[in-house]
Formats: structure tokens, C-alpha cells, sequence
């Protein structure tokens, strides 16, 4: 008995001719989510200090993207995270995941480029090793609740390889097709390569994020698709499968493409949330404690939901002491609220923490 997909087995990239996307469906997707996404830029933008997004926000990306995987934590856990051995195993593999997004993020900003050693560095810091690239075969997908094989990527190491250049190729080509178009097809092939024993999901969630920065749909990575996937994972895996065996890409392109416009169109309304809240926040702060008042403490705020006094002594250049105080007196006023998680004391700003924590992809 054959095995799956052993007749067809992967030996080079595939690539979907432009004009079998030429279709109403492709079209009205595009359109949509084109217009929300130079909103979300246009806002991101419009913030004061708009790299906290990728202190806050990205902490949901990977939180999401990881529970596909079924690593699960709690937001305490993410936003009183430290490197100690203390932290549980699916909170470090979150703070894995972040730490691979700021990698890709930095070398896609320094080059505009999405080089193999990208993808290498990001799939290293998401897994903490160095294995790179599959030499050995043995790998396949199974159907998690059966056992059943669904799908064997390539087996031998240097069609791996080979895919791989192609799919750097693919990446970077000049053919006009939709950048959002490209994300969708590379992410499928990514998918499809299984490049790497571990971490393939994840990587890929993350280069998609990297495509979008690069071709200059956004300028940080702070679409957070994963959590659309999250919400209809069933579905994504489906269409994975479906479209390697009919070779159709229509449905696969419309669903990554809609996806785009949902969460694009759900972090409009957070990002417009988050810029008015940081308003309010500092005109109280103005207001109730002009004597601690800066834009350092603000910024502090916003980029640390669960900040303490080692992070106020850091991002202020102050003493410990004055630290302490200065988050005594917001505590007492309101903006924080204390809390002893482990050993030490935190400093939760409860607003903030709602909005990251209630981000809803339901349309409006």
C-alpha cells in the first residue's frame, strides 16, 4: 500500500500560475485587506513611541502561535516573565517565539532582505538549537487525534536544500504578483518543505509576519495572524492538505488573504484603544502626580504591562529607591495595581492589561 502523497512527491517548489488567481474571490480579498492594513500602518505610525507594539502586542502573536501548537501558558506567566528556572516550560517557549520574531524583525529592517540564514536564525531561537535544515529522513504529519499519516514532506536532504533556495527565490522575485498573494503561496510551500525537525509552524507563522515587513505593508511585525489561525485551526489544516492534492490554490489564497483583513481590521480598533489610553493615561499622570511625571515613566507603562521596580530603576536611570516610590505612588493612585507573583512584586496596569488580553476578531 502506497504511502500518502508518495506519487507526488515534493521535488520542486510549486508556484501557481498568476492568472488561475485571477478570480472574483482573489480580488475582493485582496481589495479588503489591503485597505485595512494601510490603516493599521497609518496608526501604528501615528503613535508616539510606536516600538512599544512590538513590547505588548507581539507578547500576543506569540502566545497565540504557540498554542497552536498546544503550548499553552497564562498571561502572568508571559508578562511576569523572567529568565529564571522557575518559569514554566510553555512560558519560555513563548519568550522563544518573541525573541525569534525582534531577530527575523532587525535583519529584515537592517537588509530588506529574507535571506536562508534568516530563517535559520528565527527556527534557532524558536527551538534553542542549532540542528538547521532536516539531513535525516523520517519525518511526517500526522492526524493528531487518529495517528494517521496526512502528509510526508521531502525526505532527502538535498532536495530540502534545493526547495529552499527556490523558496528564497520565490520570496524575493520580480513578477508583480500581490505581496499579499506571496505570503500566502510562501507560506503554504514553507509549510510544505517542513524544512526543519522542529519548530516548522511557528517559523512559518513568523515569516509571514517578515514578508509583510519587508515588502512594506508594515513597518514592525505586528499582524497577528496567528490568532486567526488559532480560531480557525481546523480549517487552516484542511486547506493545507486540500490544496497540495488538487493542486488548487484559490481557497487557500482567499483564507490566508481574509485572515489578513480580519486581524488587520481588529488591531485598528486596539491600536485606536491603546493610542487613547496612553492619552488619558498621561494626562492624569499630568494631573495627579506632576511631581513623577515623565515621558520615560509613560513609556514604561505601556511597555511592560506587568512592570516592577528593577524595570522603572532600567528605562528612568533612576535609584531603587526612587523607583519603589514612584510605583507606590501610582499604585496608590490607581494607574497600577500591585501584585506578588513568585517573589517578587509587580506592578499590573489593569487597562492595558485588558486590552491586550480582550483583542476580539468578531466583525464590528
Amino acid at each position: 500500500m502506497s504511502r500518502p502523497n508518495e506519487r507526488a512527491a515534493l521535488t520542486d517548489l510549486e508556484i501557481p500560475a498568476n492568472e488561475s488567481l485571477d478570480v472574483k474571490a482573489v480580488w475582493q480579498s485582496l481589495a479588503e485587506a489591503h485597505r485595512y492594513l494601510a490603516e493599521l500602518k497609518g496608526l501604528c505610525e501615528s503613535l508616539p513611541n510606536n516600538a512599544l507594539l512590538l513590547d505588548t502586542l507581539a507578547i500576543q502573536e506569540a502566545k497565540d502561535s504557540s498554542e497552536i501548537e498546544n503550548i499553552i501558558t497564562t498571561h502572568d506567566e508571559l508578562f511576569a516573565y523572567d529568565q529564571s528556572s522557575s518559569a514554566s516550560p510553555a512560558a519560555k517557549e513563548v519568550q522563544n517565539y518573541l525573541a525569534a520574531l525582534k531577530t527575523g524583525s532587525a535583519q529584515v529592517q537592517a537588509s530588506g532582505l529574507i535571506r536562508l540564514s534568516t530563517v535559520l536564525d528565527v527556527q534557532a531561537e524558536v527551538e534553542q538549537n542549532n540542528a538547521g535544515l532536516r539531513k535525516l529522513p523520517g519525518t511526517v504529519l500526522k492526524n493528531q487525534a487518529t495517528g494517521a499519516v496526512v502528509y510526508e514532506p521531502p525526505q532527502d536532504a538535498r532536495v530540502i536544500e534545493k526547495l529552499m533556495g527556490q523558496w528564497v527565490d520565490f520570496v524575493h522575485a520580480d513578477d508583480k504578483l500581490d505581496p499579499l498573494l506571496r505570503m500566502a503561496i510562501a507560506h503554504h510551500q514553507f509549510e510544505s518543505i517542513h524544512p526543519f525537525y522542529d519548530g516548522n509552524g511557528r517559523t512559518g507563522r513568523i515569516l509571514n509576519l517578515l514578508m509583510l515587513q519587508r515588502e512594506g505593508l508594515l513597518d514592525l511585525p505586528v499582524l497577528y495572524l496567528s490568532r486567526y489561525i488559532t480560531s480557525t485551526k481546523s480549517q487552516y489544516y484542511q486547506l493545507l492538505q486540500s490544496t497540495r492534492e488538487t493542486h488548487n490554490w484559490v481557497d487557500w489564497c482567499v483564507y490566508i488573504v481574509r485572515g489578513v483583513a480580519k486581524t488587520a481590521k481588529s488591531e485598528i480598533r486596539l491600536i485606536k484603544n491603546l493610542r487613547e489610553l496612553i492619552q488619558t493615561t498621561k494626562h492624569r499622570l499630568r494631573d495627579e502626580l506632576p511631581k513623577i511625571y515623565s515621558q520615560d515613566l509613560l513609556n514604561n507603562l505601556f511597555r511592560h504591562p506587568y512592570t516592577k521596580i528593577e524595570f522603572v530603576e532600567r528605562d528612568l536611570g533612576v535609584s531603587r529607591i526612587t523607583a519603589a516610590k514612584h510605583l507606590d505612588a501610582l499604585d496608590a493612585r490607581g494607574f497600577v495595581v500591585k501584585k506578588k507573583i513568585g517573589r517578587s512584586n509587580f506592578y499590573i496596569n489593569s487597562p492595558l492589561f485588558a486590552l491586550l488580553t480582550t483583542i476580539s476578531l468578531d466583525d464590528e
